[in-house]
């Protein structure tokens, strides 16, 4: 079992940046690919970003690639997402996800946190 708990959400204007954390709780953390994923309103919650639980290979949805960065902290059971030139698209609330695997075609997590509003505003 692992608990998540995101942070660092907020308001922000266009062009301006913001980094999320998710600590975890659990001592078998290290060996979870971590992932951050988003969901606006009305529309279904998307992939955003993951991270392997060995090397730290990295996977970016299109619609993030060149702006936001996943990383994680094993020593302190904690990923986060560095987003830079946020775009009022991003707006959204962010989801870190234990345990993410790809079913089918659709990449997913076992562990949920709560989430974190990111509003980016024009």
């Amino acid at each position: 079992q692992v608990q998540l708990v995101e942070s660092g959400g907020g308001l922000v204007q266009a062009g301006g940046s913001l980094r999320l954390s998710c600590a975890a709780s659990g001592r078998t953390f290290s060996m979870y690919n971590m992932g951050w994923f988003r969901q606006a309103p009305g529309k279904e919650r998307e992939f955003v970003a993951a991270i392997s639980w060995s090397v730290g290979t990295t996977n970016y949805a299109d619609s993030v690639k060149g702006r936001f960065t996943i990383s994680r902290d094993n020593t302190k059971n904690t990923v986060y997402l560095q987003m830079n030139s946020l775009k009022p698209e991003d707006t959204a609330a962010y989801y870190c996800a234990a345990d993410v695997s790809t079913v089918g075609l659709t990449i997913t997590g076992r562990y949920w946190g709560q989430g974190t509003q990111v509003t980016v505003s024009s």
